[in-house]
């Protein structure tokens, strides 16, 4: 899956999201091709949707996987939908190579052969800081 699904701005990056609300553990999973053929970042978190909670704990996630400060990190579109874009706020070049470094650091997805159950995942614990 070649393309990213972030857009360099001039202030920043905007990043498609795809999130799941009460996941079970606050992760990003990776990338995924939806049906409309848009690539996202999956991520999950074990906030609920309500009252706005889900998107702020996504914001942490992004900010904490990124080592960046949380109030770089924005929901501009999609807060009561899964598919979001989030705004993230910065040197496009030093953000970008950050998502490309957290990509990177996730286990590789198995081999035909192997186990299609296998997790793959990102969680909160590592980072990947800007430089």
């Amino acid at each position: 899956m070649g393309e990213r699904p972030w857009t360099a701005m001039t202030d920043g990056v905007v990043v498609r999201v795809r999130l799941t609300p009460k996941g079970g553990r606050d992760s990003i999973e990776g990338l995924e091709r939806l049906a409309d053929g848009q690539t996202v970042l999956k991520a999950r978190v074990r906030a609920a949707p309500s009252d706005g909670e889900a998107n702020a704990a996504l914001e942490r996630l992004l900010a904490v996987t990124l080592g960046i400060g949380a109030s770089r990190v924005d929901v501009i579109a999609g807060a009561t939908a899964r598919v979001k874009r989030v705004k993230i706020a910065g040197n496009p070049a030093a953000i970008s190579a950050a998502l490309e470094r957290t990509l990177a650091a996730m286990p590789q997805p198995p081999s035909e052969s192997g186990d299609r159950n296998v997790r793959r995942s990102h969680a909160i614990g590592t980072r990947s800081r800007l430089s």
